[in-house]
């Protein structure tokens, strides 16, 4: 259990090993062409942007930061965003005010507000206001990545969930029904194995260090033990490479490649 008082971010990262495991299992999202979801986060307070991001990045989307209004209002004024997380107490103009001006340009892209006023009243001037969620500090990062999915889901015009399946040689990885193929032979894997594995198979041919897994895989789990990493990669090589060609490859002084077998 890893937290983050209210005092330094507002924010809760309970259990995110747990809060991996779930998500590692949901179909990933992109827009209805196939590219990329763009989170527009709008704070002022730098620690927390920095955590929302890091959380949002590993859903595969694309997180632009405002720390004041009028930058944010300039920034969706000039690219188009898919959903925006918004704090009410911004340094020159309040949130409540910069999502008027959304609904005036913009019309209907979701708005989540994100903000240290918990009050009811304060729930309902908000929602009342335009808003499609709202969202107190502190808050479970978990919970956040959940909400702004029911938003996404909702704007099912312009939204999408690709059940993608990912493939390095004869190495089969479905993001959607989590099951692992070697050979076309099933291979059984636990929550953290396969988060692994999606990121040695989301970057094949790439020698990845063991702080970079760490940083992906663990998070902050660990306190940067790399020796949690050698021990993973030992599972999964037990599992993906034995009996056959090896795919996964120690890269001295680096860490490790996953690489289709020869």
């Amino acid at each position: 259990m890893v937290e983050v008082s209210s005092s330094h971010s507002g924010v809760h990262a309970a259990d995110s090993g747990r809060r991996r495991a779930v998500l590692a299992q949901l179909p990933r999202m992109y827009r209805s062409d196939g590219s990329t979801i763009h989170v527009l986060l709008v704070d002022d307070e730098p620690s927390l942007t920095d955590l929302v991001s890091l959380a949002l990045g590993y859903e595969g989307w694309i997180v632009e930061v405002a720390h004041d209004g009028a930058t944010a209002l300039q920034m969706l004024r000039e690219q188009q965003f898919d959903v925006v997380v918004l704090d009410i107490m911004l340094p020159d103009i309040d949130g409540l005010s910069v999502l008027h001006r959304i609904r005036a340009t913009r019309g209907g892209v979701p708005v989540l507000f994100l903000t240290a006023r918990d009050s009811v009243d304060d729930r309902v001037v908000g929602l009342t206001a335009g808003g499609d969620d709202y969202m107190t500090k502190p808050f479970s990062l978990e919970e956040l990545v959940a909400r702004l999915r029911g938003l996404l889901r909702r704007a099912s015009d312009s939204i999408s969930e690709n059940d993608a399946v990912l493939t390095v040689g004869d190495l089969t990885l479905d993001e959607s029904s989590y099951e692992v193929k070697r050979g076309g032979e099933s291979v059984s894997l636990t929550a953290t194995e396969f988060e692994l594995l999606r990121y040695f198979m989301n970057n094949p041919r790439i020698a990845l260090s063991r702080a970079q897994i760490l940083d992906r895989v663990w998070n902050y789990d660990f306190a940067g033990k790399a020796s949690i990493v050698d021990l993973y990669v030992s599972y999964l090589r037990r599992k993906i490479d034995a009996g056959r060609e090896p795919m996964i490859h120690t890269v001295r002084g680096v860490g490790y490649i996953l690489r289709p077998a020869e």
